[in-house]
């Protein structure tokens, strides 16, 4: 199965419900069920702006469905999502992934890659 990497806190806030658009700089005609990858290394400005301290990395964490991708045109249109990405701007990317479906899973230790990666994990 696919699986796909977020820094901290933005796969815990995808996994919590919070976020359900993931911003990205490139597009992707994949939808479907993937893992939620933690990444090694946490996003330490927004794990400030959101009240985390320590979050597991590192970790596949959950899984969701890839619904649609949304491409924001201009400004305006990025800001009106504000509340569904959490983002302030658009360094993040003009692709909203569209996720629903999300569901945490036991946590299992695994290394992450660029873009929708494949893995396998062991159902114990």
């Amino acid at each position: 199965m696919k699986a796909l990497s977020l820094k901290q806190p933005w796969a815990d806030l995808v996994l919590s419900g919070r976020k359900i658009i993931e911003l990205r700089k490139w597009n992707t005609n994949f939808r479907g069920e993937f893992y939620i990858h933690a990444s090694r290394i946490p996003d330490k400005e927004a794990m400030k702006k959101f009240g985390f301290k320590d979050l597991p990395c590192g970790f596949i964490l959950g899984k969701a469905n890839l619904m649609d991708v949304k491409i924001y045109d201009n400004e305006k249109e990025f800001l009106r999502d504000s509340d569904r990405h959490l983002a302030s701007n658009m360094k993040f990317g003009k692709y909203g992934f569209i996720i629903n479906n999300v569901k945490k899973i036991e946590p299992t230790e695994h290394k992450g890659k660029l873009g929708f990666f494949e893995i396998s994990i062991d159902k114990h």
